[in-house]
């Protein structure tokens, strides 16, 4: 018998095509392993930005969940957007239920656009409930700032708040540097297993086509997982990914905003098949 390494993404849908499922699908294809999806709302959405979102029920949410959790042999799963306290509780309910292996959180709060994306009040479920669930959260400096209720801009910021979301349960921590206000931008990252920081750096690459950077870099740590890549290989081989992918989509013209996406097939790969 044979089958492929499966992903779940739990996110909203991009109409746009550069961010959240359809920047998952994407990315997990490209990188060798089975997308599957549960969508947990909808968003009217182009290159210049968000004009409406519309959340699915949270009984659609949980049954998407298990429909794949239940028949298909998922490995990791990615959770992007969560638009409502609700969703928080369903999401939660399966994962404990059906218990994957891995669990990779990018605690969507702002698009790229710096659109809001999600509701306070729930910010605070996502934390007491997803936190402890996770192997990986991937907040951006903003979402940083807003977790652990300070300003968080510089390279020392970072690793004070990793250590500090450390404390709210979760096992590991990736906080993203891209907006650093420097030619070189950093992420750190840091786990529960030893009080060292990890330190990516990276040149910033020009290009106008950085929407969904942080859809793609979460569901990429998740595929690697997926993959048997251990969590820190995972991470260095999505940054690797997601710089090139950015690179290669950064003289791409697509849309008249300024928030194109990044070319996630420079270097398809066929879904890698497993000997069971």
């Amino acid at each position: 018998m044979k089958t492929y390494p499966v992903v779940l993404s739990i996110a909203g849908s991009d109409s746009g095509g550069g961010a959240g499922i359809q920047a998952d699908i994407k990315t997990i294809s490209a990188l060798g392993a089975f997308a599957t999806t549960a969508i947990t709302a909808v968003t009217v959405q182009n290159t210049c930005g968000v004009s409406a979102i519309e959340p699915l029920s949270a009984d659609i949410v949980a049954g998407q969940i298990e429909a794949v959790l239940k028949d298909l042999p998922v490995r990791a799963v990615k959770i992007g957007m969560i638009h409502s306290p609700e969703i928080v509780d369903v999401i939660a309910e399966q994962l404990q239920k059906y218990q994957p292996e891995f669990v990779v959180l990018d605690p969507v709060m702002v698009a790229t656009s710096k659109d809001k994306l999600i509701k306070d009040e729930t910010i605070e479920k996502m934390v007491k409930q997803l936190f402890p669930l996770s192997d990986l959260i991937t907040p951006n400096l903003d979402e940083a700032s807003c977790l652990c209720k300070k300003k968080v801009v510089t390279e020392d910021d970072m690793i004070l708040a990793a250590r500090q979301l450390l404390q709210m349960s979760t096992k590991a921590v990736l906080i993203k540097g891209g907006h650093l206000q420097d030619r070189q931008i950093t992420d750190v990252f840091m786990s529960n297993k030893e009080n060292k920081p990890y330190l990516f750096p990276s040149e910033k690459i020009d290009s106008c086509n950085l929407h969904g950077t942080g859809c793609t870099l979460s569901s990429a740590i998740a595929t690697y997982l997926a993959l048997d890549f251990s969590l820190y290989n995972a991470v260095s081989m999505a940054k690797k990914y997601i710089s090139q992918a950015i690179y290669n989509g950064k003289d791409v013209v697509i849309g008249h905003g300024n928030n194109g996406a990044v070319n996630h097939f420079f270097h398809p790969q066929q879904i890698k098949v497993i000997d069971l």
